[in-house]
């Protein structure tokens, strides 16, 4: 069931990093975190009853420190598009 709810909830983040980003405000999803500390902590700092309840993913938010320091640059759609009738 979790593997099962854990896909379920990238449903539900890409509609908070998309409203982040109209926003003006980063996100990045992130897999790679120590399970047992994050439980632990869940447990025993915010009173989660982790039997219950799991984690599957966490995402940070907030403003970059700095700009980018190249605005992004896509290619013109004529040169990536092709069109036939």
């Amino acid at each position: 069931m979790l593997d099962w709810a854990s896909k379920q909830t990238y449903i539900a983040l890409a509609n908070m990093m998309t409203g982040a980003a109209y926003m003006g405000i980063d996100s990045c999803p992130s897999e790679g975190f120590d399970m047992k500390k994050t439980n632990e902590f869940l447990k025993n700092e915010l009173n989660i009853d982790t039997d219950e309840y799991g984690i599957s993913i966490m995402v940070p938010f907030g403003y970059r420190k700095t700009a980018p320091k190249h605005e992004k640059v896509r290619q013109d759609m004529q040169s990536v598009t092709s069109w036939y009738n």
